[in-house]
């Protein structure tokens, strides 16, 4: 399926320079919403996925009934939109193409999900990579942490990237890249 003839571009939105992709249009495509769900299935080796809000969640929370692989979503969620208990949430300062911003998650959610050795290894899913900020700055968050379950501690490793759009002429593909393999499934070059 060729998912480019899905999406809507908006020039200039939400400020002059930027070409809004608008992935929307798969809620109203069942079949191509369904495909797509089905691709990024096929396209994930972790049990644990984070994912950033909101669109990251339409595509990412029906893994939980459709693979028999994923586990675990990890919300990735703006200021004050978490509730957490003390030492729980971490702040994430990124920079995204629209400028500077802070993003939040919770370590109670990754030690929810699966371990597979000593290692929490999680699947990073968003919808558009563009400058590569928000994604970078997560993972880097992430590959630091340490959970700790039923007394014994686990390290946090970003193990890939899966996008649904990748604007690849924006971002420093070697330094997201040196983090964790990145796979898109519509890339849109020269804008």
């Amino acid at each position: 399926m060729n998912y480019i003839d899905i999406i809507n571009h908006y020039p200039d939105f939400p400020k002059p320079g930027i070409d809004f992709i608008d992935i929307i249009p798969f809620l109203s495509n069942k079949e191509a919403f369904g495909q797509l769900i089905a691709d990024i299935d096929a396209n994930i080796h972790c049990p644990n996925v984070i994912t950033v809000e909101a669109r990251g969640f339409l595509f990412a929370a029906p893994l939980l009934t459709q693979s028999q692989k994923v586990q675990n979503i990890i919300p990735i969620r703006k200021k004050g939109k978490l509730p957490f208990s003390k030492g729980d949430l971490r702040e994430v300062q990124i920079m995204k193409e629209y400028g500077p911003d802070c993003v939040y998650y919770r370590l109670s959610d990754i030690a929810a999900g699966k371990p597979e050795g000593d290692t929490f290894y999680l699947t990073f899913f968003d919808d558009i990579l563009a400058t590569g900020g928000t994604a970078a700055g997560i993972a880097e968050s992430l590959n630091r942490e340490k959970v700790v379950v039923d007394g014994k501690e686990y390290n946090v490793k970003v193990r890939e990237f899966i996008f649904l759009v990748e604007f690849p002429d924006l971002y420093d593909h070697a330094s997201l890249e040196a983090i964790a393999p990145i796979k898109s499934f519509v890339k849109i070059e020269g804008e």
